[in-house]
């Protein structure tokens, strides 16, 4: 295991939470915009966040990871579909990519061996 996932999203959302207090109204229209998007519209909620997964991984923003797998796992996403969505980050990625597509990967196993 290189990171512990599930702890470093508890350790990010308290960072997150000083954010917060810091810029309240800016936290508060991003966490709306979280909302208005995360409603099952055309795309499922799983289906955008295997995208942000993905997107997670192209940007390589750990934090990303962390919380985009643990939301691809609560809104159903299978093992399956996340290898897919991840092979997509290493398409347009190349190898940099290759490096936080296994990232992704090890923390969607681990919130899903917690499940």
């Amino acid at each position: 295991m290189v990171t512990d996932w599930p702890a470093f999203a508890g350790d990010m959302s308290g960072a997150v939470a000083q954010l917060r207090a810091g810029l309240p109204d800016v936290m508060k229209a991003f966490g709306a915009m979280d909302q208005a998007l995360m409603k099952d519209a055309a795309l499922s909620p799983k289906t955008k966040e295997l995208i942000a997964l993905s997107l997670g991984v192209a940007a390589r923003c750990d934090g990303c990871l962390a919380f985009h797998a643990r939301a691809a796992r609560k809104y159903g996403a299978t093992r399956e579909e996340v290898l897919e969505a991840i092979g997509m980050s290493i398409y347009m990625g190349g190898g940099p990519s290759v490096m936080y597509a296994a990232l992704a990967l090890e923390a969607f196993d681990q919130y899903d061996a917690k499940a």
